[in-house]
């Protein structure tokens, strides 16, 4: 009898750090964990990549304007936007941008959640896909911009035929409410 309660003691000590272990996983994210996550995942060297990889369009969009007002603008325009546009961009607050997404994450992560992503993304694996994932993004929307154009293009023209759909239905009502009037 004796080893049948010490038996019946430990399973049921057993379901209950393995019932505990499993709590622990569903437990809400806490802010530790989800600054782990985002240390984890290089945020802030992110966050610079970002910032770099949007100046140069930006800069282009500005070398546009340029080339398309010259005649109107001084001759320094470029190198001012430019610099005013840079300056801008690193003062940003970045850091509490990123700061702001920690009660996002611990919204819809749990502890779990954000332990699995940090042992993935502190493999060599997950380290990887950080280090390409830049520029897999950029060839991703390189070879899908066409594509989004296309679609953008037709959008826009059947958008342009609804709004001239309603001017003329518009139209035609006011026509018909317009009381005829002889002279």
């Amino acid at each position: 009898m004796k080893r049948i309660w010490i038996i019946a003691s430990l399973c049921l000590a057993f379901g209950w750090i393995a019932g505990a272990q499993e709590g622990a996983a569903d437990a809400p994210a806490s802010k530790e964990d989800v600054e782990k996550y985002l240390q984890v995942m290089h945020s802030q060297d992110m966050v610079g990549k970002m910032v770099d990889a949007m100046a140069k369009p930006m800069h282009q969009m500005i070398h546009q304007q340029y080339l398309k007002d010259k005649d109107k603008l001084p001759a320094d325009f470029e190198a001012r936007m430019n610099r005013m546009m840079d300056e801008s961009m690193k003062t940003f607050p970045w850091d509490e941008m990123i700061q702001s997404m920690v009660p996002v994450y611990q919204k819809h992560f749990t502890k779990g959640d954000i332990d699995a992503l940090v042992a993935f993304y502190s493999t060599p694996t997950g380290q990887k896909l950080l280090q390409e994932m830049p520029a897999v993004t950029a060839e991703a929307m390189q070879s899908m911009m066409p594509l989004l154009q296309k679609h953008v293009e037709a959008m826009n023209e059947r958008m342009q035929q609804e709004i001239a759909a309603m001017k003329k239905e518009s139209d035609e009502k006011a026509k018909k409410k317009a009381p005829v009037t002889n002279n």
